[in-house]
């Protein structure tokens, strides 16, 4: 924990896609989202100063032989394996950069380059030394017995099983939270899946494991997921970053004060536990959020929005990174069909088995202050002679609050803008001229109109970069 707030300001992602649909290799996948998230912040590769990688599958270095199709620009490269919370574990790993001092600008990027079929055929061949999960396997045997099937549909599995017979929670809890998570994914254009399923499709699915069918299965995927990650200073000295810039928090709120939450459902037994482990509900309570709908659009909070590891995919070096990506849209107004509504804190869980989790709270960092500043030109003589008039400002914001601005030359109120934050901060940049904006319907005006000529002294973009 630091005394340095950290901030999420470009994120991308590629598409998740079912290993060998395609001609892609990890170098390409990483290229593809990290210019993603470059252009979603306008910086360059080289702005990055430090880099983590996370993949579980793959020989050492992968990820600066990923990063080199970027540039060469000589930055430290940290290649992250923990397990399903790679990705996450890179996100924590830049947070500690920044607040260490040593950057102020990072990059966390996940990937996964995948086989089809179960975790347990793409595992290397390590008989000579012990597993990570063999505690966890000799527990399952001596409850459950072992069987022919995916070692981890078998732990999930036997969880849920656990489950029901400790608290009464049904079957159809599972199913329903599965068909819930491939129903939210319909919306999401970069999810693995994006069909919609009945409850009945669900509960008669291919057997996995015991109860467990297909559908309630997260499946091998391909994909990489970056994020930019910067500290206070930087956002200070790029201020066009501010309305996107999303805060990684350090704070006792607690899970009343969350709207949308992306979670860990590798296998749908795992959704409803973490419930309960993140305090949504009681030990044993789980199966309440369901029927009470409080995990979809309409309750309580809205849970894996993107279609969560079951529909969006799993590409696991990817996963926690793509949570990261679909948290700071949601919290941007970006998710279209999918947006949660009033959407003002995010919470992430992504864990690995073997013993690594990391769970994480987002929020958009510079809120927009419900006061009305006023920007006077008295203080200067010139701008009060070519600008002679007053103008009011409404700024939208990319969560549709709104703050005002009056901009007074000692004239009564005369025109009145409306302009999102986005445009008015490419204004700032000298990236948009005020008539273009005005054209392009990005601007709105009422009241004379004709003194709106006067704006090329307003929005001139010296000016605004030292009042914003």
């Amino acid at each position: 924990m630091g005394n340095t707030k950290v901030y999420v300001i470009g994120v991308g992602m590629t598409k998740f896609c079912k290993p060998g649909s395609r001609d892609w290799d990890y170098p390409d996948m990483v290229k593809e989202a990290v210019n993603l998230a470059l252009d979603d912040c306008s910086l360059k590769y080289s702005d990055i100063e430090m880099a983590t990688v996370s993949y579980l599958f793959g020989g050492t270095c992968c990820g600066q032989r990923a990063l080199y199709e970027l540039g060469l620009t000589g930055i430290p490269i940290f290649n992250v394996n923990n397990a399903c919370a790679s990705g996450s574990s890179g996100v924590f790993l830049c947070k500690q950069f920044i607040e260490s001092g040593n950057a102020d600008c990072v990059l966390a990027c996940g990937f996964e380059k995948m086989a089809p079929g179960s975790l347990d055929s793409q595992a290397e061949n390590n008989d000579d030394r012990i597993l990570p999960i063999d505690k966890h396997i000799q527990v399952i045997a001596d409850t459950y017995g072992l069987f022919p099937a995916p070692m981890m549909a078998q732990m999930f599995g036997n969880a849920g099983k656990e489950h029901m017979e400790k608290y009464g929670t049904k079957r159809e809890h599972f199913a329903k939270i599965a068909w819930k998570n491939h129903l939210h994914s319909v919306h999401n254009p970069n999810s693995q899946f994006t069909k919609e399923y009945t409850l009945d499709q669900v509960l008669n699915a291919k057997n996995i494991y015991d109860f467990m069918g297909l559908l309630e299965c997260s499946p091998t995927s391909d994909g990489s997921a970056a994020a930019v990650i910067c500290s206070e200073r930087f956002l200070e000295q790029h201020s066009h970053l501010r309305p996107q810039a999303v805060e990684i928090v350090e704070t006792g709120l607690t899970p009343n004060d969350v709207q949308v939450i992306e979670l860990h459902d590798c296998f749908a037994p795992n959704e409803l536990i973490t419930y309960e482990a993140l305090g949504l509900c009681d030990i044993g309570k789980g199966g309440t959020i369901v029927d009470r709908g409080d995990n979809t659009y309409g309750g309580k909070w809205v849970i894996n929005p993107s279609g969560g590891l079951i529909s969006k995919g799993h590409p696991i070096g990817a996963t926690g990174v793509a949570q990261v990506v679909e948290l700071s849209n949601q919290l941007r107004g970006k998710c279209g069909k999918r947006q949660v509504p009033n959407c003002k804190l995010a919470l992430q869980h992504n864990i690995g088995i073997g013993g690594a989790g990391v769970v994480g709270l987002y929020r958009l960092g510079l809120p927009s202050s419900t006061s009305t500043p006023v920007m006077t030109t008295n203080g200067d003589k010139n701008l009060l002679e070519k600008v002679d008039s007053s103008f009011k400002i409404n700024i939208i914001g990319n969560n549709g609050s709104t703050k005002k601005w009056i901009i007074n030359a000692k004239k009564p109120f005369e025109i009145e803008i409306t302009i999102k934050d986005n445009d008015l901060m490419r204004i700032a940049a000298g990236k948009l001229r005020p008539d273009q904006a005005y054209m392009q319907g990005r601007m709105k005006m009422k009241g004379n109109v004709v003194k709106s000529t006067k704006l090329k002294f307003l929005f001139d973009p010296e000016m605004l970069k030292a009042k914003f």
